[in-house]
């Protein structure tokens, strides 16, 4: 783990300086993915040049407050917390008019994730930031993420760890010195962008996920092969389709480190 972080933070470092940039932004959620690359960022930077946002609405839990607010209090990076509600009741109602019937769910979901990455790259034009995208390689493989959402930004630091192998690089960084509260490790991932959402409720456990991916992608094997190797056929061919239906989204992500 020590080797992954080290490459992560120098990359980060030169690619930011490379790129003209001292300061670095990014959204904080509560969930574990936006936390480490806050505290990566801080490492790579100092944390007088890291900023976060809290961008809540009536899905963000007490608990992602909490833990965005101890995050900011262990980390020393600037903090801010700011109530987007308002700005998508008004989208909706725009939207109601406009379609002549109400939002579908998924928009209104994916509204909470472009409005997200619309005020991001607004402080960046405004502040000279360049905004960092929390995303890792299990969503970006099955496209659990928002285009122009989650997906904005000038790089996307962990987008080539594995959502198992964030879990892994947490704990091994919080145990050489606290920087992340324990919930967010110990929670389990939600997007909340909508009531009592879970990330699982979409697909297997991630070391199954992460399994089945790790051999299609990067190992090249193809569907029999992983089956005959003891996964679930339904679920390694669900998993399969997911890859390539997420394939227009992949191009059009930051790039990864």
């Amino acid at each position: 783990m020590e080797k992954l972080w080290d490459k992560l933070k120098n990359g980060l470092c030169g690619y930011v300086k490379d790129n003209g940039f001292s300061d670095v932004i990014l959204g904080l959620s509560g969930g574990l993915d936006s936390a480490i690359v806050s505290v990566l960022a801080v490492e790579a930077l100092g944390r007088e040049n890291v900023h976060c946002l809290m961008m809540k609405t009536r899905h963000t839990s007490e608990l992602s407050l909490r833990i965005a607010q101890e995050l900011a209090d262990l980390n020393g990076f600037d903090y801010q917390v700011l109530d987007i509600d308002p700005e998508i009741a008004r989208q909706s109602e725009f939207l109601t008019q406009a379609f002549g019937e109400k939002p579908a769910p998924i928009v209104l979901e994916n509204l909470q994730a472009r409005e997200r990455g619309k005020i991001l790259m607004a402080y960046a034009n405004q502040k000279n930031y360049l905004v960092l995208a929390c995303g890792n390689k299990s969503e970006a493989a099955v496209g659990y993420c928002t285009l122009y959402g989650d997906t904005c930004g000038g790089i996307m630091p962990i987008g080539n760890v594995y959502k198992s192998d964030v879990f892994k690089l947490a704990r091994w960084r919080n145990g050489l010195s606290r920087v992340l509260p324990d919930d967010v490790i110990n929670r389990p991932p939600s997007a909340e962008l909508c009531a009592d959402q879970k990330d699982e409720d979409s697909w297997p456990p991630y070391r199954v996920l992460d399994g089945i991916l790790k051999k299609y992608v990067d190992d090249g094997c193809c569907a029999e092969m992983i089956i005959d190797e003891g996964e679930n056929a339904d679920t390694v061919a669900r998993v399969i389709r997911l890859y390539h239906l997420a394939a227009f989204k992949r191009r059009q992500m930051a790039g990864a480190l």
